[in-house]
This record gives C-alpha cells, structure tokens and sequence, in this order.
C-alpha cells in the first residue's frame, strides 16, 4: 500500500469510527462482487437510495416526476 492510500484508510477509519481491517474487508467484497450487478444495484447497497429526504419515494422510478426534463 502506497504512502497516500494509507493515509486514506487512516482518515476514513476515522471519520467512520470503524476499523481500518473492516474497510479493507468491504472494499475487497466490493471488488468482487459479481460484475453483472447493475449501478442501481451498487447505489442500493451503498445506502444511496432513497437517501434525500423528503422526496416522494417514487422520485426516481415515476414519469410524472421527469415533466420537463431533458427539454431544453
């Protein structure tokens, strides 16, 4: 490990208040999921879903909320 991603780890240990061996241990299962798991997958399991709050819990998924967008 290069002097600057130990730095990294050092820093995300503590910010998270978790062990540097448990963020490895994440970050390698990370790795080696299964590469046909798709971005909404990935944003699932990251706790990014349903992560902005008061939002309608269909914000994302329904075409009522996309009136207008992309328009220019």
């Amino acid at each position: 490990m290069i002097k600057g991603e130990r730095r990294r780890l050092k820093v995300a240990a503590q910010q998270s208040g978790r062990r540097e061996s448990e963020i490895v241990r994440k970050a390698v299962q990370f790795a080696a999921e299964d590469d046909e798991i798709t971005a909404y997958e990935r944003a699932e399991k990251a706790g990014l879903i349903g992560a902005i709050r008061g939002l309608s819990p269909d914000f994302s998924t329904n075409p009522k909320h996309f009136a207008g967008f992309g328009g220019s």
